[in-house]
């Protein structure tokens, strides 16, 4: 399962033939769960918007990060039920996360449900694409006395590029997204949408941009996170 993240997105599409597409029909909601202890159960509602039956597998992996690399591993700490089922056309259906494990939260435990919906062999046709939808949902068991996020940030240059290192010395994920770099009130590198997540404890890269016009010193970043904007000045490391 190691880095099983870099084929894992919400909605990824996969299972491609050649041809013209057959539209995906599976919708998953919320986009994240976030249960505070005692609280261990919560549901996701899965929605098919096409007349036909479809076939789904639900599963859920331990998320971690590892020398700024993400994981996924097996666990028995939580599980989803059902694991797997048939969705009539138009309905909704409920599936619940619990946690399992009698062992107390005490910082953040974070995983992954993923959401497969499965190919129906029947339905392949010659000059077609068969589009198949992968859902990867965060969740998140916190302890009542979780530390907040206290990220320190750098910029560090790899090649000719230019990476963002994170290390989260809190108890909680901090996720970051809408990011900006500047110095000298030039524009070093953008990046749309979301970035990634760094968990408590743990540590994270994100290559983002040209280090060409990078000169020494210190780079203003700015960006939003889920406990609101950032505006910080990063150091540069490296040459």
């Amino acid at each position: 399962m190691r880095s099983m993240l870099k084929g894992i997105g919400a909605a990824g599409l996969f299972m491609l033939f050649c041809g013209s597409a057959t539209a995906a029909s599976l919708r998953v909601a919320p986009t994240n769960l976030e249960m505070i202890a005692p609280g261990s159960a919560a549901v996701l509602t899965l929605t098919n918007e096409a007349k036909r039956p479809i076939n789904v597998q639900i599963r859920v992996f331990r998320w971690t990060q590892t020398n700024g690399v993400e994981q996924l591993e097996p666990t028995n700490d939580v599980v989803v039920s059902p694991p797997s089922t048939a969705l009539t056309g138009n309905k909704d259906y409920l599936v619940r996360v619990i946690r399992v494990s009698k062992k107390p939260v005490t910082r953040e435990e974070s995983y992954r449900v993923i959401v497969d919906e499965l190919p129906d062999p029947a339905r392949r046709k010659s000059g077609t694409v068969t589009l198949v939808v992968r859902y990867s949902i965060p969740v998140f068991f916190k302890g009542p006395d979780a530390s907040a996020p206290k990220v320190a940030w750098a910029i560090k240059r790899s090649g000719n590029g230019l990476v963002l290192a994170a290390r989260n010395n809190g108890d909680t994920r901090l996720r970051l997204s809408e990011l900006q770099l500047t110095q000298s009130g030039r524009e070093i590198a953008t990046r749309k949408g979301l970035i990634g997540y760094v968990l408590g404890g743990a540590s994270m890269e994100w290559p983002v941009g040209s280090g060409k016009s990078l000169s020494s010193g210190s780079v203003s970043m700015k960006a939003q996170s889920d406990s609101g904007p950032l505006d910080v000045n990063v150091a540069v490391s490296g040459r």
